[in-house]
């Protein structure tokens, strides 16, 4: 028995060092992981620093005024809101190459696009007032742009994250999945620590116009190297190649039911079409379009209430985005300092993919995802506190350090959800509901930025925080109920009375 402990101590350090690979990988497929994270890294890279950046753009061409900030983050959370289920859907229905090469294709020249028209804004300040059809032309490019490149990192996410990351952990012990979350998300918080740090030295230290030419650049040059490194992925871990093939005989199959609206079980088991007692028409066209399918796809999972927490959670200024950013810096915070605060919320958020393995593997996946969601709420009331502070720039720094002590129970609440989802999901039904997932994060989103535009003077920016620790509170509570329809209680009071009468 001590001999087995110690053998999988072994193991476990060996896990870590080999970079969260099967015991049976050899050391080519290392290097091809090596890839997955190097090619995720750079494509992140991109995205967060347009997330942090383009807050900072807006307030710049529209001073004094939230509106413009506020209209770019409509146009693209609706996006992603109406679109969303599709792209999942899309994915469903496609090879992996062809997403790959639509999600790198899209996503670089879209930021390359932002990157070019908001050059042109930020040089010419005063087009909005000597040249309005320029200044809409150059506006409206922006946000489409920019709403295109969300969508196309989407079906990134969906892609690494929903499926090469499920495939490659399939036949494994169950903490290589809990392990390789952890490692891409921390990829990705690595990439929101610095991104924002270097976009604001650069404006602070050179200038805005500056940081939009180098993001520009940035993905002229990365886009090539991208698509090597996930490509050599695909090519070099036979699980991947497996699974794309068994998607292409199921997409070549004549009887394959694409279009079926049900779950894999109904798919499978010859369930009774549910669309052939709806009455002919204009509502049975509606009730078996791609968008109602998928989301009655979704609506049948038993993840639908910690999906909901989640999503409850994006409905918030509570967070170095672009809302937030731009009534700091009207505030009168330096960009460097914003971006700085980002960092460390990244690096706090970094240290969530940590914790969350060693919380997960010995009180579950439920349970750990319970006290991330309250820790996260218990930091959350210090931003609230900071509206009574008289000092504005005092209150600034209090709401800084709020969102970032938060991070520690969001990303780990993020990670939890995100492995229900995984473990729970059948996997020919994996990407159609990770896209409505986004698609009701988008939502929400969404109606943060049109709070925005309704409340788009940052002197009112006190009441965006209040509506956002109430919907943080609607999520806890949600999350609460979850867990106690399935353990039948939240917390085991009696150890908390023997750990009480033993302590005090």
């Amino acid at each position: 028995m001590h001999n087995e402990r110690e053998m999988e101590e072994v193991y476990s350090v060996k896990m870590e060092d080999e970079h969260l690979l099967p015991h049976d990988q050899d050391d080519t497929t290392t290097s091809v992981l090596i890839n997955l994270y190097l090619g995720h890294f750079l494509a992140r890279w991109g995205a967060r620093t347009w997330e942090f950046s383009v807050g900072l753009y807006m307030i710049n061409i529209w001073p004094d005024s939230l509106l413009m900030a506020a209209a770019y983050g409509v146009v693209e959370s609706a996006s992603t809101t109406l679109f969303g289920p599709l792209v999942g859907q899309w994915i469903d229905n496609s090879t992996y190459p062809k997403v790959l090469r639509f999600w790198l294709l899209t996503q670089n020249l879209s930021f390359i696009i932002a990157g070019v028209t908001v050059v042109g804004l930020l040089i010419s300040p005063d087009l909005r007032v000597t040249n309005v059809p320029t200044f809409s032309l150059l506006a409206v490019l922006t946000n489409l742009s920019g709403a295109v490149a969300v969508l196309s990192t989407l079906a990134g996410t969906i892609l690494i994250e929903r499926e090469w990351v499920v495939v490659i952990s399939e036949g494994n012990s169950s903490n290589l999945l809990t392990k390789l979350n952890s490692t891409i998300r921390r990829i990705d918080l690595i990439s929101n620590l610095f991104a924002p740090v270097v976009t604001g030295f650069i404006i602070s230290f050179v200038s805005i116009v500056a940081s939009a030419v180098s993001l520009a650049i940035w993905n002229i040059l990365s886009a090539f190297l991208q698509y090597w490194l996930l490509n050599s992925v695909y090519k070099g871990i036979p699980a991947l190649s497996e699974s794309n093939r068994k998607r292409g005989l199921k997409l070549t199959t004549p009887n394959h039911p694409k279009q079926a609206p049900s779950t894999c079980l109904e798919q499978t088991s010859g369930h009774h079409d549910t669309s052939e007692d709806v009455s002919s028409g204009t509502f049975k066209g509606v009730y078996d379009s791609p968008f109602i399918r998928a989301w009655r796809v979704y609506l049948q999972q038993d993840v639908v209430l910690p999906g909901l927490s989640l999503a409850l959670l994006y409905f918030t200024v509570l967070s170095f985005g672009t809302l937030m950013t731009a009534t700091l810096e009207w505030d009168g915070i330096l960009e460097y300092i914003i971006g700085t605060g980002r960092g460390i919320s990244a690096i706090i958020g970094i240290s969530a993919t940590f914790l969350y393995p060693l919380m997960e593997t010995r009180i579950s996946t439920l349970r750990t995802g319970l006290w991330s969601i309250w820790s996260q709420w218990t930091c959350l009331l210090v931003c609230v506190g900071s509206i009574w502070v008289q000092n504005s720039t005092t209150s600034a720094y209090l709401l800084m350090v709020g969102v970032v002590a938060s991070r520690l129970g969001l990303w780990m609440f993020d990670l939890s959800v995100i492995q229900q989802m995984q473990d729970q999901v059948s996997e020919c039904d994996r990407a159609v509901v990770g896209g409505v997932q986004n698609s009701i994060q988008s939502f929400w989103d969404l109606m943060t930025y049109i709070m925005g535009l309704i409340i788009s003077n940052p002197q009112d920016f006190w009441k965006l925080i209040l509506i956002s620790f109430g919907l943080a509170t609607l999520a806890a509570i949600i999350y609460s109920v979850h867990v106690y329809r399935i353990r039948k209680h939240l917390f085991h009071f009696k150890k908390l009375i023997m750990f009480f009468n033993h302590y005090v």
